[in-house]
């Protein structure tokens, strides 16, 4: 699934979102994009919880 995170904007921005995502799914794979804000995730666990917790991060989403 992927995502654009408008605030995401800096690596330290990227770092904060692989550590959400992964409090979630320790083993999702993450890749993140921070000059075109896009999040790429491999993951079990639901877009919606992603989502979810990408947003009470502080980083709301639009999915891709």
């Amino acid at each position: 699934m992927q995502f654009h995170l408008e605030d995401m904007t800096c690596g330290g921005c990227a770092r904060t979102v692989t550590k959400t995502i992964q409090m979630i799914d320790p083993n999702a794979k993450i890749v993140t994009d921070p000059p075109t804000r896009r999040v790429e995730v491999q993951t079990s666990a639901s877009q919606e919880q992603i989502a979810a917790a990408l947003s009470e991060a502080g980083f709301p989403p639009r999915a891709q």
